[in-house]
């Protein structure tokens, strides 16, 4: 399993058809900043979402046929923890929050946690991020832009563009009548190869009074939506120990693995 996977996973948690025909935004129209300000209202609330310190989202994770059991826990200010298990091995990806992280790969016989740097690194600041770079963009050096009314599964959508500070471009469809994100669009970085990765969100529910996509499917395309996210908790300000985010100690891995377990599709 490659590490963009687990990225792609962080991102879709956080934050992926046919081409429809775009139509731009008639003058006097609705701006980027008006539009998300009823994205977040939709949400539950700027204020809500800003009162949390800490949060907590458990559920399963399929990649094609193989399942696993996911943990990633957040907390303020960018602290990260990851862990995913699959065919009894374990992988964990963590963020202190300031400079360092760590990540192992036991489908690669990577079983300890080794010190992340370049690509790596930059990308995990953001995955830590759980406000995303939505909320309070601009401060994060982030511009937006409203590029029109869109379709997608023959709903009407606003299209809204998104340059992080970094020069990443993103692109968001947001529902014109609930204002909740039902798609993302955009590229990961690796090895210095860019490749093109968009969510679905759906299955919004209420956690905390903030509403949440249950429901992540992600992919190269609309056709390969292979990697699917299903949460069955999510918790608001749980207590979260500042011990869990620095290195990991080796998670459990089996002695011997059963020869019929193949590693997940790369």
């Amino acid at each position: 399993m490659s590490s963009m996977r687990l990225r792609t996973l962080s991102i879709a948690l956080l934050t992926l058809l046919p081409t429809a025909t775009l139509f731009p935004a008639a003058a006097g129209a609705q701006t980027a900043d008006e539009i998300l300000a009823k994205v977040l209202a939709a949400r539950g609330g700027v204020d809500k979402l800003r009162a949390i310190t800490s949060e907590r989202v458990s559920g399963q994770i399929s990649f094609g046929d193989v399942t696993g059991q996911f943990v990633l826990e957040l907390k303020r200010p960018l602290k990260m923890h990851m862990q995913l298990t699959m065919q009894d091995r374990t992988m964990v990806r963590v963020y202190d929050g300031k400079s360092q992280g760590w990540a192992n790969n036991p489908f690669a016989g990577k079983m300890d946690p080794e010190a992340m740097s370049g690509d790596e690194l930059k990308n995990i600041t953001e995955e830590s991020d759980f406000d995303g770079p939505l909320l309070d963009y601009k401060s994060k050096g982030n511009q937006s832009e409203l590029v029109g009314k869109d379709k997608f599964d023959d709903k009407d959508v606003w299209r809204l563009k998104l340059t992080t500070k970094n020069g990443d471009v993103r692109y968001y469809l947001v529902d014109v009548n609930s204002f909740l994100l039902l798609k993302w669009e955009g590229k990961r970085k690796l090895q210095d190869q860019e490749f093109p990765v968009e969510s679905h969100f759906s299955d919004y529910r209420e956690a905390g009074g903030l509403k949440f996509a249950f429901a992540i499917d992600s992919g190269s395309s609309p056709a390969e939506l292979t990697q699917k996210i299903r949460i069955e908790k999510i918790e608001l300000n749980p207590e979260l120990s500042d011990a869990e985010f620095g290195k990991p100690a080796p998670p459990p891995q089996p002695s011997a693995p059963a020869a019929t377990l193949a590693p997940p599709p790369a």
